[in-house]
C-alpha cells in the first residue's frame, strides 16, 4: 500500500465517530433520494409510454346525438391545431345484467377495429368483436368477467345478450367496453377522439376543444375529456409521495453536505499539526487534499450503498400500488436510478470534502507544526469577559461562551441542528395532517352505524346497492330509530352506480334520506346539497369531468337521464373520488327501487352508545338490520406507509443532526483537553465538566430550534397541499392548520434537545478523564 493509502486508512480508523456521521448521513440522503427518485418515473413513465405507443387521444369529445351529424362530426377533424382524429364512434351507456342482477352501468363504443391513428386499443386477452353479439370489455374500468360469459343489456334495443370475446386497454380510457358499431342503432351520443399539435398545458387543451366544437350546434358537446385528466387519475397514488420525498431527499442531501463539510473541515483543525509533519515528510498539497477527500468518501460510499439497499427496500410497499396499473409485473426500482443516484451521492461528498480540505493543502509545514490544534489567539474572549459577568455559575459561563472561540465550527453546529428541528417539525406536523385526512377520509362522526343490508351477495360500499329483497325495510328501521330513547339525529344512505354523460367508467352515487351535513364530510368550497337536483362531488369528479361548481351534469341510471347541479366541493376518496353525494330523491325517478343500506345515528349527549346500540339490534332483529357502536376504522394503506415513512425518514434525520453535534463537541474537547486539565486541577467537579459542555451546545440548540421551527412550519404549508395537488385533491382546513399553541412549545424545545442529546456522550468522557492524563495531552 503507498504512503497516501497508509495515511487515509489510518485517518478513517482513527475518527470512528466522524466516520459514523457521514455513513449516516449519506444513507439517510441517498435513500430518501432513491425513493423519491424511483416513484416519480414510476408515476409517470408507464403512461408516457403507453400513450405514445397506443397514440392516446389528447381530448375525447362526447356529442349529443340529436344535436349534431356524423357528417358535422367529421368535419371537426379538420379544425386547426387537430394532427390525427378517429369518430366518430355510436356510444351508448347501458346496465349490464349478470345472473339476474343488475351491474354497474357501462359506457359503450361502437368500432370496427381496435386500431386507428388516434387511441390504439391493445388487447390483452381474446379477439376483437366481429359482429353483433360480441363485446369487449376493458382491463381498467369495464366489468370483470372471463371470456365466454353472457350478459344481457336489457336497455339496449332489443335487450341483447352479449358474448364477452376480449379484454382490452385503452390509455386514453375511452371506453368501458366496445361492440361493433351496428350493434348500437339507436346510440345516446358519438365519440370523437382528436390529437393536436399544442397539447401539453390545460390551457392549451381548452384552446383545442374550442376549436373543433365551435362549428358545432348549440347543445352538441355533451362532455369532454381532456388526456392530462387522465394522466393525473393514473398518477394520483404514486405521485402522493413525490413532494413528501423529495423534502426529505433534499433535507437529507443539504444535511449530508453540511455535515460532511464540517467533518472535513474539523479534521483539517484538529490534524493541523499532523499536516505539517506530512509536508515536512515531502508530501505535496494536492496528496494532502487527496487524503482528507479519501477519508471522506470512504464512508460515504459504505453510506451510499446502505442507503441504495434502504431506498429499494423501503420503496417496493409503494411501487407496487402502481406496478399493475398498465400491465407492469415489476415493482423494483430501476437500475439507472441507483446508479445515478449513489454516483451523485459520491460526486456531492467529493466536491464538498475537496472544498473543506483545500485549506490543509495551503498551510505551510512551519505554520502548521507552529499553530497546531489552537484556535487562534484571541478569538472569543470578549463573549467570556461578558459571561463572567452574567450571574451564572462559573461552568455554564464558560460553556455558553466556547462557541465564539469556533464561530464557522459552532455555525455549522447550529445547522445541523436547524435541520433536525425542521425535519422534527415537519414530521409532526405531516402526522396531524394525515390524522385529520384520516378522519375525513372516513367522513364517519355517528356514534351508532346501522348495516340495513341482510346476509346475501348485496355490497354496501364501492358498487351496486344491494336488490331490495336484500335490504331491510327502510319504513321499518326507521321507526326503529325513531321509538329509540337516546336517539338525537340520523341519515340514511344508499348507493347507485351511475354513468356520467361525456366520460367512461362509472360513477357511485350516495344518495341520503335525511340531513347529512352534520355527518362528518369536511367541504372545501361550497355548500352542502339542500335538496333533490343539487350534489356535492370531490376533486377527482371535478377534474374527470371537466366541470366546476355551478355546473350541471347528465346522470344515466337504469336508461333514465337525471340532471343535477353540482353546489359544493367536498373531501372524498371514496371509489378514488369518482363519486357524488346528493339528496335520495334525486334518484327516485330514475331508482325507484334504491333504499339506504346504512344509518349514521348521533345519539343525545349522556346515552351509553353500546347500550344504545344493543336495544336497537333487539327492535332490529325482525327486519335483517343490525346496529354496532362506532364508525368507521376504515384505515388507508398509503396514509399507514407514509407515517411509516415519515418515522424512519425523520429518526434517521435527527440522529444525523444529533451525530453531527457529537462530531463538533467531541473535536472541541480534544482540542481543549489541556484546559480541561487546568479547570479539573483548580477544582472543577465531573459534574460542572459536563454542565460546561452541555452549556457549550445549548446557544446553538436554541438558536436551531428558532429557526427550524418556523421553516418547517412553511415547510408544511407547501408539501402537503402539494401533496394533496399530486393525488388530484383538495385538503380541507382542517388538514392544514394543525399547529397550536403547545405543539409549537414542545417543538420549540425541539433545537435545545437535540443539542443537548449529542453533547452527552462528549461530556462524560471530559468528565471522566483524569487531571494528569488532560494536562499531558496536546
Amino acid at each position: 500500500m503507498s504512503a497516501l493509502g497508509r495515511v487515509v486508512r489510518s485517518g478513517v480508523g482513527r475518527r470512528r465517530v466522524q466516520t459514523v456521521v457521514i455513513v449516516l448521513a449519506t444513507m439517510m440522503a441517498v435513500t430518501a433520494s432513491v425513493m423519491g427518485a424511483a416513484l416519480l418515473e414510476a408515476s409517470s413513465a408507464p403512461f408516457d409510454k403507453a400513450f405514445r405507443r397506443q397514440h392516446g387521444a389528447h381530448l375525447s369529445v362526447q356529442y349529443a346525438a340529436a344535436r349534431a351529424t356524423t357528417a358535422q362530426l367529421a368535419a371537426s377533424a379538420d379544425a386547426a391545431g387537430v394532427t390525427a382524429a378517429a369518430g366518430p364512434f355510436p356510444t351508448a351507456s347501458a346496465t349490464p345484467r349478470l345472473d339476474g342482477q343488475d351491474l354497474r352501468p357501462l359506457t359503450l363504443v361502437g368500432r370496427t377495429g381496435h386500431g386507428g391513428p388516434v387511441d390504439t386499443v391493445t388487447l390483452t386477452a381474446g379477439r376483437w368483436a366481429a359482429r353483433p353479439g360480441e363485446i369487449v370489455l376493458s382491463a381498467d374500468d369495464g366489468l370483470s368477467a372471463p371470456q365466454g360469459t353472457r350478459v344481457r343489456f336489457t336497455d339496449l334495443p332489443g335487450a341483447p345478450t352479449l358474448t364477452v370475446v376480449g379484454t382490452a386497454r385503452s390509455v386514453s380510457r375511452s371506453a368501458d367496453a366496445w361492440v361493433v358499431p351496428a350493434q348500437l342503432s339507436r346510440p345516446d351520443g358519438y365519440q370523437m377522439l382528436y390529437r393536436f399539435r399544442a397539447a401539453g398545458t390545460a390551457a392549451q387543451v381548452a384552446a383545442d376543444r374550442a376549436a373543433v366544437t365551435a362549428g358545432m350546434p348549440k347543445g352538441a358537446v355533451a362532455g369532454a375529456r381532456s388526456w392530462l385528466a387522465t394522466k393525473k387519475e393514473a398518477d394520483r397514488e404514486s405521485s402522493l409521495f413525490v413532494p413528501f420525498l423529495a423534502t426529505f431527499g433534499v433535507l437529507g442531501l443539504a444535511m449530508a453536505v453540511l455535515v460532511v463539510g464540517n467533518v472535513v473541515a474539523g479534521a483539517v483543525g484538529a490534524g493541523t499539526r499532523r499536516i505539517g509533519v506530512l509536508k515536512s515528510l515531502g508530501f505535496t498539497p494536492g496528496q494532502v487534499v487527496r487524503a482528507y477527500v479519501g477519508q471522506a468518501l470512504i464512508p460515504a460510499a459504505a453510506g451510499t450503498a446502505l442507503g441504495v439497499v434502504g431506498g429499494n427496500l423501503l420503496a417496493v410497499p409503494v411501487l407496487e400500488e402502481t406496478a399493475t396499473a398498465y400491465g407492469s409485473t415489476s415493482s423494483a426500482v430501476a437500475p439507472w436510478i441507483d446508479a445515478v443516484v449513489a454516483s451523485g451521492m459520491l460526486g456531492l461528498v467529493a466536491v464538498t470534502a475537496w472544498a473543506g480540505a483545500l485549506r490543509a493543502g495551503r498551510l505551510r509545514a512551519v505554520d502548521a507544526l507552529a499553530v497546531g490544534r489552537a484556535a487562534r489567539p484571541g478569538r472569543g474572549l470578549r463573549a467570556a469577559r461578558l459571561a463572567a459577568r452574567l450571574p451564572l455559575p462559573r461552568p455554564v459561563g464558560l460553556g455558553l461562551a466556547r462557541p465564539f472561540a469556533r464561530p464557522a465550527r459552532a455555525a455549522a453546529t447550529a445547522a445541523a441542528v436547524t435541520f433536525g428541528a425542521v425535519a422534527v417539525t415537519f414530521a409532526v406536523g405531516l402526522a396531524s395532517s394525515l390524522t385529520e385526512v384520516q378522519a375525513a377520509r372516513d367522513h364517519d362522526t355517528s356514534d351508532v352505524t346501522v348495516q340495513a343490508v341482510q346476509e346475501g351477495p348485496g355490497r354496501i360500499r364501492g358498487g351496486v346497492a344491494s336488490r331490495p329483497d336484500e335490504v331491510a325495510d327502510p319504513a321499518a328501521v326507521t321507526k326503529a330509530i325513531d321509538d329509540r330513547a337516546g336517539t338525537r339525529r340520523y341519515f340514511g344512505v344508499g348507493t347507485a352506480d351511475v354513468a356520467v354523460t361525456g366520460t367512461s367508467g362509472s360513477f357511485e352515487v350516495s344518495a341520503f334520506t335525511g340531513d347529512a351535513s352534520w355527518g362528518g364530510y369536511r367541504m372545501i368550497s361550497g355548500r352542502w346539497f339542500e335538496g333533490a337536483g343539487e350534489a356535492v362531488v370531490p376533486t377527482p369528479f371535478l377534474t374527470a369531468t371537466g366541470t366546476r361548481i355551478g355546473d350541471s351534469v347528465a346522470l344515466r341510471d337504469h336508461g333514465r337521464t337525471v340532471r343535477v347541479r353540482i353546489v359544493g366541493e367536498v373531501f372524498s376518496t371514496e371509489q378514488q373520488g369518482r363519486t357524488l353525494l346528493t339528496d335520495a330523491a334525486t334518484l327516485k325517478a330514475a331508482d325507484p327501487g334504491l333504499r339506504p343500506v346504512e344509518y349514521h345515528i348521533d345519539v343525545r349527549p349522556g346515552t351509553d352508545a353500546q347500550a344504545y346500540a344493543r336495544a336497537l339490534n333487539t327492535a332490529l332483529k325482525a327486519t335483517g338490520a343490525s346496529a354496532v357502536a362506532g364508525g368507521s376504522d376504515d384505515r388507508s394503506s398509503v396514509i399507514v406507509i407514509l407515517n411509516a415513512l415519515t418515522s424512519i425518514l425523520t429518526l434517521m434525520l435527527v440522529a444525523v443532526a444529533g451525530l453531527g453535534v457529537l462530531n463538533s463537541v467531541v473535536l472541541d474537547t480534544r482540542e481543549r483537553v489541556r484546559d480541561l486539565g487546568i479547570h479539573k486541577a483548580l477544582g472543577m467537579t465531573p459534574r460542572q465538566t459536563i454542565a460546561m459542555v452541555i452549556a457549550s451546545v445549548l446557544g446553538v440548540g436554541v438558536l436551531g430550534g428558532a429557526v427550524g421551527v418556523p421553516v418547517g412550519l412553511a415547510l408544511h404549508d407547501l408539501v402537503v397541499p402539494a401533496m394533496g395537488h399530486s393525488a388530484g385533491l383538495e385538503l380541507p382546513a382542517s388538514a392544514l392548520d394543525v399547529y397550536g399553541v403547545p405543539e409549537l412549545v414542545l417543538l420549540g424545545c425541539g433545537g435545545p434537545l437535540i443539542a443537548v442529546a449529542g453533547a452527552l456522550l462528549p461530556a462524560g468522557w471530559a468528565a471522566r478523564t483524569r487531571t494528569a492524563t488532560a494536562l499531558r495531552t496536546e
